[in-house]
């Protein structure tokens, strides 16, 4: 995998500071899109273990509320691989720090409604964020008025309780 640009304080891709890491690859290609270039898969440098202490450390100050993953889209199938042993380690050794993802795919039970983006890893990925903002960016339903999304059919889901609850509830803010 890899990624166009990581911002190490970013206030506008989640809530509280966090730190973005913008992947490459992208199959929907939504008009107007804000991010264009990291549609090519081969766009930005090399995801390696280098990259992961990077971010690591930028996580690791108290100020910093967590990991955003967008794009490109962290789930497209090959983004979803390489990321999940990433996502499972900030789990793991930064579990106050929360993970929000961007994806133009949709949420459903637990996957992604559209079926040739599920792949092994899919449910294990999802289950690791605690806030998905999902649909494909629509250029006639741009609201600038919108936290955390750009487009009125995009929703901002809370995962956590979406599986507690076992159907769709969204993040209020």
């Amino acid at each position: 995998m890899n990624y166009g640009e990581i911002k190490k304080t970013d206030i506008a891709d989640g809530e509280g500071v966090r730190v973005s890491l913008f992947v490459s690859g992208c199959r929907r290609h939504c008009k107007n899109c804000f991010n264009k270039v990291t549609w090519d898969f081969d766009y930005g440098k090399p995801f390696t273990e280098e990259t992961q202490e990077e971010l690591l450390q930028a996580l690791a100050p108290d100020y910093i509320a967590g990991l955003t993953l967008l794009g490109g889209d962290p789930m497209e199938p090959e983004n979803q691989r390489a990321l999940l042993p990433f996502v499972k380690r900030v789990r793991k050794e930064l579990p106050q720090k929360t993970i929000w993802c961007y994806t133009g795919y949709t949420y459903k039970d637990g996957a992604l409604e559209e079926e040739q983006n599920n792949c092994e890893v899919t449910r294990e990925l999802i289950s690791l964020f605690d806030v998905l903002v999902d649909g494909r960016f629509i250029e006639e339903l741009k609201d600038i008025r919108l936290v955390f999304r750009g487009s009125s059919n995009q929703r901002v889901i809370d995962i956590k309780k979406t599986k507690e609850s076992g159907s769709v509830v969204l993040y209020l803010t």
